[in-house]
């Protein structure tokens, strides 16, 4: 049988076809004729240690044999470009095979036959790197083990990159970049960036066991960060983890990130950066190399295998890019106030010692309790001394205090009177400063509301006639008398509705009109 290994082994080191000949024992016309065969058939050294002569020529020559196999022939080329599509399997495609075979008059072969058959195509052709996955099912993501350093143009003090990496198993697209700390903002946005670099989204993300996105991972059940449970959640697509000291669930991207660190971390240590950017826009250009460069055994390069193979079976992107959001957990303190981690901001008082959820996006932070949201404020973009707080959130009491300002005491006082107003404006301007006459203000409001804006307008009136420093307790002192002079008058007019009513002129002239 020619020995179909030598001849292509012998043309992978460069020899001519003459000399290909002499070495394998075969013709000039028997060497062109295969090595033609291997080119159409995408076949090149090297081969697997089980791809014998006797495959080879199956391949070669299975059509063109003398006594031609009593089986139905296997159409490769078809189940490979049919098994890339979701939801097809080998069984299903040996299933269609044996109708095609029987409505023929054909003998099929058995499922395991040809289970073989095509995997042998496969293993020989490289196929298996295009069928492992299917196209535009899996991305894997991971943090690269090494770092870039960076250093501060002015101080000289060195800081460190990091490279996120995603990979498409299918056709080994890769996207990778650079971030300050691996911390899960930056982890969130990765994916974004990902999944705008690739043009679409895949139906299952694998991730390793990492705590900025993995929760827990046992036997029983997988606990994902609630914020990349969102991003998963808004993309459409699945995550799930590898299984735990299993890395064969993400080998690609493990040598996705060893090629990241050969072609990009360790391309670039020569250089020295003084800034993020000038990192990140060496990382980029990188990326572009590796995705550009060609395979080393087989046609292409890993973008042009994404834009044949992999891109139209990518899920399609959302209409708006995703805005990453950070959970955290806090319980809530008397002050009935909760931190971003910079600033402060209310919450219903009512939840005062509860646990509640909290969802910070780059504009919004977000309160929930028990599943339901409670409150929302508009982020701050810097810090601030004062704690954002809404009125509604406050119990009455503390409302009330909140209300304390200058301009409140003088809209209360115009619509209780000109005397009240009067007495309002002492108070605020005989200190130093207006909030030392808050207290008297606020003693005055609850005077009118125990005795009547009306009498408390009376009782300003009265105050101001015979002093121009009106005090709280002299205002108080006129409302008590007032009120106990009224309580008097009415005694005294109800004092003679019933018993003697002779009167006193009577009884004077010792009962004479008896």
């Amino acid at each position: 049988m020619t020995n179909y290994r030598e001849i292509l082994r012998l043309k992978s080191l460069g020899y001519t076809q003459r000399s290909i000949a002499s070495g394998a024992k075969v013709s000039r016309n028997t060497v062109s004729e295969v090595l033609k065969k291997a080119e159409q058939l995408n076949i090149t050294w090297p081969l697997e240690d089980d791809a014998t002569n006797e495959m080879l020529d199956e391949l070669f020559y299975g059509n063109r044999r003398s006594s031609p196999s009593p089986y139905a022939v296997i159409d490769f080329d078809y189940i490979h470009r049919e098994l890339s599509k979701k939801g097809v399997t080998l069984t299903l495609l040996w299933q269609e095979y044996c109708e095609r075979a029987y409505a023929n008059g054909e003998t099929p072969y058995m499922s395991t036959q040809f289970g073989d058959k095509y995997r042998h195509w496969a293993r020989i052709t490289k196929a298996t790197m295009r069928v492992t996955h299917k196209p535009g099912d899996v991305m894997q993501v991971d943090w690269a083990g090494g770092t870039i350093p960076y250093y501060d143009s002015v101080t000289g003090e060195e800081y460190k990159a990091y490279l996120f990496v995603a990979a498409l198993p299918c056709s080994s697209y890769l996207y990778v970049e650079a971030c300050t700390d691996m911390k899960q903002e930056n982890w969130l946005m990765c994916h974004v960036h990902a999944y705008e670099y690739f043009g679409g989204v895949t139906r299952v993300l694998v991730p390793d066991n990492l705590k900025t996105g993995v929760t827990a991972n046992t036997r029983y059940e997988t606990q994902l960060n609630e914020s990349y449970r969102e991003l998963a959640e808004y993309y459409g697509t699945a995550i799930v983890p590898a299984r735990v000291r299993k890395p064969q669930d993400k080998g690609l991207v493990e040598r996705s990130v060893g090629f990241s660190t050969t072609w990009i971390t360790a391309a670039l240590r020569e250089r020295k950066f003084f800034s993020f950017a000038e990192v990140r826009d060496a990382v980029a250009e990188r990326l572009e190399f590796i995705n550009t460069k060609p395979f080393q055994k087989r046609p292409g390069s890993r973008r042009e295998a994404y834009l044949t193979e992999e891109k139209e079976f990518m899920l399609p992107l959302p209409k708006h890019p995703y805005e990453p959001a950070v959970w955290k957990q806090q319980t809530v303190g008397n002050d009935y106030l909760i931190s971003d981690g910079v600033n402060k901001y209310s919450v219903p008082f009512d939840l005062i010692g509860e646990q509640v959820q909290i969802r910070l996006t780059k504009d919004l932070v977000e309160v929930y309790f028990k599943g339901s949201r409670m409150t929302s404020h508009k982020r701050l973009e810097k810090y601030s001394v004062q704690p954002v707080v809404k009125p509604e959130h406050m119990p009455s009491n503390h409302r009330e205090y909140l209300n304390c300002n200058a301009e409140e005491f003088k809209e209360w006082a115009a619509t209780v009177g000109k005397s009240v107003e009067e007495v309002v404006k002492h108070f605020l301007t005989s200190g130093s400063v207006p909030e030392q006459g808050y207290k008297a203000c606020v003693s005055l409001i609850k005077l009118g509301k125990r005795y009547g804006k009306k009498k408390l307008e009376a009782a300003c009136e009265r105050m101001l006639a015979f002093s121009s420093s009106p005090s709280i307790r002299t205002i108080t002192t006129l409302l008590k008398n007032s009120s106990e002079h009224n309580k008097s008058a009415v005694a005294s007019d109800n004092s003679n509705k019933y018993g003697i009513t002779r009167g006193a002129a009577y009884w004077k002239k010792g009962g004479e009109g008896k």
